[in-house]
C-alpha cells in the first residue's frame, strides 16, 4: 500500500516527536495526574536525556526506538485510541482480534516513522510551550506548543490529550501547522478498507513496516 501523503505525515511525525524529545527545562518525571501543559513538557525531557545519552537510539536503530518507544512515549500516548479514532466507524464492524491486530499494525507504524525523527533531534532543538488555552478541569485539552531547530522557522504543534480516571492524561493526536494526524490517517485507512476490507488494511501497514 502507498499512502498518498505519506511523505507529508512523515514531516507531521517528525515534527510532533521532535516536540516530545526536545526542550530545555530542568527535568522532572512527568505526572499524568498533574497540569497536562507541564506533563507534555516533562515527558519530552524524560525523553530528550535518554536521546542524549544513546548514539544508537540517535541514529534510528528500530531495536533501540522500540525499546525508547516502550519506555518514554508509550506510557503517555493512548497509541489503541488514536487508531480507533483514525478507523473511525470501521472500527465498530471490526471483530476485537482484528482490532488488536490494525492496533499493533499501526502502532509499527508510527515507531518506524519515530526512527526517522530521532535522527533530527539536534542541541538546537527547542521546545516552547504556548499558554494554555482551555479548562485545567476538563478531561480533553489541546496543549500547543513552538518547536523551533537551527536555521529554521518555529513550527506549530498542538497535542490532544485525554484523562483517564485511572491513567491520568495520555496523548491521543498531534496537530502540525493546521493538520490533524488522525484526521490523514482516517482518510487513508478508508480507503484501503474500502478496497481490501480491515484484514487487507493490517496486511497492508504491516507489510509497510517491515
Amino acid at each position: 500500500m502507498r499512502f498518498p501523503v505519506y511523505s507529508l505525515l512523515q514531516r507531521l511525525f517528525l515534527a510532533g516527536v521532535l516536540g516530545l524529545l526536545a526542550a530545555t527545562a530542568a527535568q522532572a518525571k512527568p505526572d499524568p495526574h498533574g497540569a497536562p501543559d507541564k506533563f507534555v513538557l516533562d515527558a519530552a525531557n524524560e525523553a530528550l536525556d535518554a536521546l542524549k545519552g544513546d548514539s544508537q537510539l540517535r541514529s534510528g536503530d528500530l531495536a533501540r526506538v522500540n525499546q525508547a518507544v516502550d519506555t518514554y512515549i508509550l506510557p503517555y500516548v493512548d497509541f489503541r485510541k488514536t487508531t480507533r479514532l483514525a478507523a473511525g466507524r470501521y472500527w465498530r464492524q471490526a471483530t476485537p482480534e482484528q482490532q488488536t491486530a490494525l492496533a499493533d499494525a499501526f502502532r509499527g507504524t508510527l515507531i518506524r516513522t519515530y526512527s526517522g525523527a530521532l535522527t533530527g533531534v539536534t542541541q538546537a532543538t527547542t521546545i516552547k510551550l504556548l499558554p494554555f488555552r482551555g479548562d485545567p478541569n476538563a478531561d480533553d485539552v489541546v496543549v500547543r506548543s513552538l518547536i523551533t531547530q537551527a536555521n529554521g522557522q518555529p513550527v506549530g504543534v498542538d497535542y490532544r490529550l485525554e484523562k483517564d480516571p485511572q491513567q491520568g492524561w495520555r496523548i491521543y493526536d498531534m496537530n502540525v501547522e493546521g493538520i490533524w494526524l488522525i484526521q490523514n490517517y482516517r482518510n487513508q485507512f478508508a480507503q484501503q478498507i474500502n478496497q481490501s476490507g480491515i484484514d487487507g488494511l493490517i496486511k497492508a501497514l504491516n507489510q509497510r513496516n517491515q
